[in-house]
């Protein structure tokens, strides 16, 4: 529903038209105007477009940085309210911060003004809320900006294109409905991604377990049936052996395929456990590291042409849905029920552990770990495999009470949380940094 009732006949009329055409209606208002980065809108170094940043790896590119954290933390710079429910980590392109939430029985996208602290620009309704995420209400997925559009999957299944400037919906799709999609337990969760002219995203099911649409049209380009459900992680573009590929984690393990056609390539099951599946897996060369939690483990696997080695299987990294790093030669994440380890990424080897950060989300920038803490506590940690250094602790405000689940995000200085219905800016440049 608009926010306001439109004065004009004319704008009604076009009102009327996009809404025959199945568009999604926002509620606007003025939007600030975006910078334009040095690389376009969703590759300046700075942006984060996309779950896990631009490279979907978790670490930034980012200079300037505080290398340790005065006892209070971080300057706190400020609160937006507003967002609803909900555990979607933002992303940040130009001026604006993308985010979703529900709201008055709706599913809403939504774009922030980070100039303005947070004011929000526009929101627009996906559709009713039709999932309860299993308990945890509320969508989980990261929009994806690319140029001057933003792609999003909603809880129930809603993949959408929109304006990225005015929220004005452009395409949009039911998964389940038009392509039997299969909805988790806890809902989608999936971060889509664009590679090129496509964007992808993993509606499950016997018809298209891994799918691939126009980016500009959202006219589907080919569907792949590997026949399996989906998990809570997110795709991985990469070349294996001369190969392109989309790496993802399904329910019932680490699959690929071809990133011509969508053709079954590989699978390596060992991390996959029963319940839930989340983590982004990591690929290195020909080598692909991923874990899960409830007591299962992590394990590299080497692809080869010839099909699928295991190299080691670890349960020294049972990581739940906090993520996992690789920063040179090792792995870093959370350990359940609560460890924050670094591991040797070829042998497995743990280097160290410590519990001080408990279990957590992670983010990289210029040598150092922002580990979030599920019931809030954000701790910041040399990345370096010589020992657990600690280089900053603080209790977050503002605690919505429910589990602090959304990653950190590291953009233009700043470092975003979200909780709920708020989003919390602090300022972690180094003092005198441009």
């Amino acid at each position: 529903m608009m926010s306001r009732i439109f004065a004009s006949s004319v704008l009604l009329l076009a009102l009327l038209i996009a809404v025959s055409q199945g568009q999604t209606t926002p509620k606007t208002k003025t939007p600030p105007k975006t910078k334009a980065g040095k690389k376009g809108a969703a590759g300046a170094v700075g942006d984060w477009p996309t779950w896990r940043g631009a490279q979907r790896d978790g670490l930034s590119q980012e200079t300037g940085l505080m290398k340790e954290w005065p006892e209070a933390g971080p300057k706190l710079l400020w609160k937006a309210q507003g967002l609803g429910d909900g555990y979607t980590t933002p992303s940040v392109v130009g001026n604006l911060i993308f985010s979703m939430g529900n709201k008055d029985g709706k599913e809403f996208v939504m774009a922030l003004d980070k100039t303005a602290e947070g004011k929000i620009v526009w929101e627009t309704p996906l559709g009713a809320v039709r999932n309860g995420g299993g308990g945890y209400p509320g969508p989980r997925s990261t929009p994806t900006v690319d140029g001057k559009f933003v792609y999003t999957l909603g809880l129930n299944g809603d993949l959408a294109c929109l304006e990225a400037a005015t929220g004005k919906g452009v395409w949009k799709h039911d998964l389940v409905g038009e392509y039997g999609g299969k909805v988790p337990n806890w809902g989608y969760s999936e971060s889509v991604l664009i590679d090129g002219p496509l964007v992808l995203c993993t509606p499950g099911g016997d018809k298209a377990t891994i799918a691939a649409f126009q980016k500009t049209t959202g006219k589907p380009a080919w569907a792949a049936p590997v026949k399996d459900t989906p998990g809570y992680s997110s795709l991985v573009p990469t070349e294996i052996n001369g190969v392109k590929q989309y790496v993802q984690f399904t329910s019932s393990g680490v699959v690929a395929v071809s990133a011509k056609d969508g053709s079954p390539l590989w699978n390596y099951k060992n991390p996959a456990n029963g319940t839930a599946n989340i983590s982004t897996p990591i690929v290195s060369g020909n080598m692909v590291f991923a874990a899960s939690g409830y007591g299962t483990g992590g394990g590299l696997a080497e692809i080869g042409k010839a099909g699928v080695r295991e190299v080691y299987f670890t349960k020294d990294m049972k990581n739940h849905h906090g993520g996992v790093l690789l920063i040179g030669d090792c792995v870093y994440g959370s350990n359940d029920p609560g460890l924050l380890v670094c591991l040797d990424f070829k042998s497995g080897t743990v280097k160290w552990s410590d519990r001080e950060p408990g279990k957590c989300s992670l983010a990289y920038a210029e040598g150092l770990l922002y580990c979030r803490g599920e019931n809030g506590p954000v701790t910041l940690v040399e990345a370096t495999p010589e020992g657990y250094k600690k280089k900053g602790r603080f209790d977050q405000p503002h605690r919505s009470g429910n589990p602090a689940w959304p990653h950190p995000v590291i953009s233009g200085g700043k470092l975003y949380l979200r909780d709920q219905d708020v989003l919390l800016c602090y300022d972690i440049s180094s003092p005198g940094a441009e």
